[in-house]
């Protein structure tokens, strides 16, 4: 029997695209090998291979001068790579949201002190345990820096940019890692986005890279190749062997997007979701949400009971009525209900009506 599977990340995938990829396991499309055996030097993976590039643009609809590229190392390791790829003023402005935010910034600076550069925060939300989103201002961000970067969502905490900074001619690089294909974003205002696939796209293992064209030649002399973006544009994102697997499960998760409606329509379908739960949240005088209303995430939704032990009894019998990773992370505490795009809504009524028996019961 399957469950709801709540987890952060790695996370639930649709059943669907799971039914299509156990079909073509052992045999994709009649070649006679899985695509975990295919050689990333032969048509069918290429054909892959490209087609999902085209599906992320058409669902993104990523303008033609972007490139789109799917690598290994998960967005922490893009944490390295933004300010090796971007380096032309040797200052780079950080808005610090959540933990992964921070460690975007703790990354950059630890490169750019052995480089002279000058790599900052000029607004964070730690203040109030990052329960909101910074508003950030042109008159903040430094009209020289390479970049701003941001966290779109941020996952640990449950909160979300429900705006786009006006960051003037500085490229905007945004982290997108738990929201990609969740909502319908522009790419036009962003210079890079980045993604670890673990949460919407795939499995892990892929990670997709969206980046604009002039900014491919602005890498430092000391960026090894294997970060370089130019790298992997030129090659197709076949400079070395790719994670076949997960791109190929990224490719049928994009299939399955489209044909569902497409971006508008998930967006759709993860709002009605999220508001089933913040609204039962906001009647309970027993569950809180502690973030910002106006920035609350649509894929994180973290609330707590009355007291500690009561938190740790929910999570316990909640995976006993299979409701599974309710556990909230470990820098908040709590109970956090991760509802990406492959989360049905019945998942929710569920978890719904399970927190309605736990309150009456522990009152």
């Amino acid at each position: 029997m399957r469950v709801f599977n709540f987890s952060a990340g790695p996370s639930m995938l649709p059943l669907e695209v799971l039914k299509r990829v156990q079909a073509k396991l052992l045999d994709y499309e009649g070649c006679g090998m899985s695509v975990a055996e295919l050689s990333h030097r032969g048509k069918v993976y290429e054909e892959i291979n490209a087609e999902t590039e085209a599906l992320m643009r058409e669902l993104m609809h990523v303008p033609a001068n972007y490139d789109i590229i799917f690598i290994q190392g998960g967005a922490s390791l893009q944490f390295a790579a933004i300010p090796l790829n971007i380096r032309i003023n040797k200052k780079a402005d950080y808005v610090v949201s959540g933990n992964w935010a921070s460690n975007a910034l703790k990354e950059a600076q630890n490169i750019g002190k052995h480089y002279g550069c000058d790599y900052k925060a000029i607004a964070s939300s730690e203040d109030k345990v990052f329960s909101y989103v910074p508003k950030i201002t042109k008159s903040m961000i430094r009209p020289d820096a390479d970049y701003l970067h941001i966290c779109q969502n941020n996952t640990i905490f449950g909160t979300r940019y429900n705006y786009i900074p006006d960051a003037g001619n500085v490229p905007i690089v945004n982290d997108m890692s738990s929201c990609i294909l969740s909502e319908d974003y522009d790419v036009s205002k962003y210079g890079v986005i980045y993604a670890g696939a673990q949460k919407n796209l795939a499995p892990a293992g892929v990670t997709v890279v969206i980046v604009r064209k002039d900014l491919q030649d602005k890498f430092a002399p000391e960026c090894p190749t294997m970060l370089k973006w130019k790298t992997q544009v030129d090659q197709k994102s076949l400079y070395n062997t790719p994670p076949s697997l997960s791109t190929y499960m990224a490719m049928e998760v994009m299939r399955y997007v489209k044909e569902l409606g497409g971006i508008k329509a998930m967006q759709k379908h993860n709002e009605e979701k999220a508001a089933l739960l913040y609204n039962f949240l906001d009647s309970s005088k027993f569950y809180r949400n502690p973030v910002n209303k106006e920035d609350r995430s649509l894929m994180n939704i973290t609330f707590v009971s009355p007291s500690s032990e009561l938190d740790d009894k929910f999570v316990k019998e909640s995976e006993k009525a299979g409701l599974m990773f309710l556990k909230g992370h470990k820098l908040v505490g709590g109970m956090r209900a991760s509802i990406y795009n492959a989360m049905p809504i019945e998942g929710v009524k569920a978890l719904i009506e399970f927190m309605k028996k736990f309150e009456l019961a522990n009152k």
